[in-house]
């Protein structure tokens, strides 16, 4: 017989009797105060009888991947008409964030992973899950076809899956760019089992070290570890290396003592490119003082099995011996999407184009987001005479003040370069656009505006236009977006709440995707990290270092992780870090 938990009697209780209202209040160790849950009547039940009792289909939905993108959608889908397909090769939500931490034993890499099937479980939407890999998408068809990463007994890996709408999230690989020797000696920070290799090969490197017959040289050689790519997961693992071997290998294998080297290469002029310049500054001088070497300028030419081969923008190439290199310089196309893009004709692009609703271009029930895909924001001086069209309501030829105004309104809304326009040359709003506009002669074309007035009011405010970074963060407010908009499909479908259509009439279903940046940390080791947040509002030091604590411990995504990493840095700051080799 199966064993109910305390959460599943409270729900089969409250389903027996619709007419009560569930709260349930639960205290939280993050946020320090109250997560309070109602929820008012017994809907999904009433709607899962009538389904049965009208034999109508629900949409299948199917899903590919499970990192954040995918993981987040999953998590906010609420609406029962659809069956959730998941498909994915790993049976695992990952946190990748803390990967860095899993490498030196800071945090255990089953502290950052949920298994998949924990998180379907919970929700009133019917989902199942298959470990298998997506190799083709046929559009035409509607079908996936994907491979069993098990053996099966009649020796069949391959099977397809039909789908009414195929939600995308497969994420990226490392990109090595081509350069020979980097897919056979380089180690990639992408994945948990990455990291675990990672840890694995440090605490081998730090034994084989220890051995009596080896030369000064070689044991130099051996604990020379080089990291590629200064951007944030490229200087993260870096300090918590540099944390790793001074705060605990040093005292335990006394031999290596004074011959372990870190060493960075960028090829741009800094590293964390993408942060504040103070954060660049005090993260090169700070790793400068800890015994971190970083070369800017230098880009890798060639990778063999005991040295790499960097370039410096003089054309200087130099050799550089090493004992392990982790390589993190970007993200590049899976090969599955990669066909798929052939396919639908976006072969030249580097990931998959989708509009601002988050489908892909030309495929009307297939949508992508996060690392595998990008939004093509559409421009404005596309759609200018058709906007100058619309929004001259009574036909006259110009726009009045009040009709820009009105325009402007759902101008902002479908095309969000305007209002970051606005924002960059510090302009209070339209007034200022016109102002801007005018002629030598001071002329007042906010009274009234003809077409090439209209059009050279807006001419400059596409430069605004900005792809997404592939972070966590905007994968999983995509996939939030994309599941509120799944929820209410048919609801939006029948009254819609998007901004006008410049071209055709009516009104677009939802409001487009808008991306919210929440800041951003760079842990620099030492307990010390550098925040960026919203408002050009910059930090850096141990109290930054406690804002990582508290943030990262918040967004894991289900209590059983939150508490397992809370605990796993509360035994590192009492044991220290695991030097074993497991």
């Amino acid at each position: 017989m199966r064993n109910f938990s305390v959460f599943e009697r409270f729900s089969k209780a409250f389903q027996d009797h619709p007419s009560l209202t569930r709260i349930l209040v639960v205290s939280t160790i993050s946020g320090g105060g109250l997560i309070a849950y109602s929820e008012a009547n017994a809907s999904y039940g009433a709607n899962g009888a009538a389904l049965v009792e009208t034999g109508t289909r629900k949409k299948k939905v199917v899903l590919l991947g499970t990192g954040w993108a995918g993981t987040s959608f999953l998590k906010n889908l609420n609406n029962s008409q659809y069956e959730v397909q998941i498909i994915s090769p790993r049976n695992y939500f990952a946190f990748t964030p803390l990967l860095p931490s899993v490498t030196c034993g800071t945090v255990e890499a089953r502290s950052v992973v949920e298994p998949i099937r924990n998180i379907g479980r919970k929700k009133n939407v019917d989902t199942s899950y298959l470990e298998a890999e997506c190799f083709k998408i046929d559009p035409a068809s509607k079908k996936v076809f994907c491979r069993s990463k098990q053996g099966l007994s009649n020796g069949k890996k391959e099977f397809s899956v039909d789908y009414d709408y195929l939600v995308i999230a497969t994420g990226a690989q490392s990109n090595t760019f081509n350069i020979p020797g980097v897919e056979e000696n380089c180690h990639f920070l992408k994945e948990v089992e990455d990291a675990q290799k990672i840890r694995k090969t440090v605490i081998d490197l730090f034994e084989r070290a220890s051995l009596p017959e080896l030369s000064d040289e070689e044991r130099k050689r051996i604990l020379h570890f080089v990291v590629v790519g200064g951007g944030p997961t490229g200087v993260e693992f870096a300090a918590e290396l540099h944390d790793f071997v001074t705060e605990d290998l040093v005292s335990l294998y006394p031999r290596a003592k004074g011959s372990v080297r870190i060493t960075l290469l960028e090829a741009a002029d800094h590293i964390l490119t993408m942060f504040d310049k103070r954060i660049t500054e005090f993260a090169e001088e700070k790793f400068s003082r800890d015994g971190i070497d970083v070369k800017l300028g230098s880009m890798v030419t060639k990778v063999n099995e005991k040295d790499i081969a960097a370039k410096t923008k003089g054309g200087e190439v130099s050799s550089i011996p090493y004992g392990m290199i982790v390589w993190s310089t970007g993200i590049g196309t899976r090969p599955v999407i990669k066909d798929f893009m052939k396919q639908i004709g976006q072969g030249n692009r580097r990931a998959l184009a989708t509009d601002e609703w988050l489908r892909v271009e030309g495929c009307d029930s297939i949508y992508a987001l996060g690392d595998c895909a990008t939004i093509n924001q559409r421009k404005v001086m596309e759609d200018v005479s058709a906007i100058f069209s619309k929004a001259d309501k009574d036909k006259s030829g110009t726009l009045t003040l009040k009709e820009f105004q009105e325009a402007m309104d759902d101008i902002c809304v479908r095309y969000p370069q305007v209002e970051l326009y606005l924002k960059s040359k510090r302009m209070r709003g339209i007034a200022d656009l016109l102002k801007e506009a005018e002629t030598d002669d001071g002329s007042k074309k906010n009274i009234e505006l003809k077409i090439e007035e209209f059009k050279s009011a807006l001419s400059q405010v596409d430069s605004q236009v900005k792809f997404l970074p592939a972070t966590a963060q905007v994968a999983a407010q995509q996939g939030a977006y994309l599941a509120k908009c799944f929820d209410r499909m048919e609801e939006c479908e029948k009254n819609p709440e998007g901004p006008i259509r410049m071209r055709g009439e009516g009104r677009h279903r939802f409001r487009p995707f808008r991306y919210r940046h929440l800041g951003q940390f760079a842990p620099l080791g030492g307990e010390q990290t550098a925040a960026q947040l919203p408002g050009d509002w910059v930090s850096i030091g141990h109290s930054s270092q406690w804002l990582w604590y508290s943030v990262y411990a918040s967004k894991q995504v289900s209590w059983r992780t939150r508490v397992l990493v809370v605990s796993d840095w509360m035994r590192r700051f009492i044991f220290g870090r695991d030097s074993s080799s497991i």
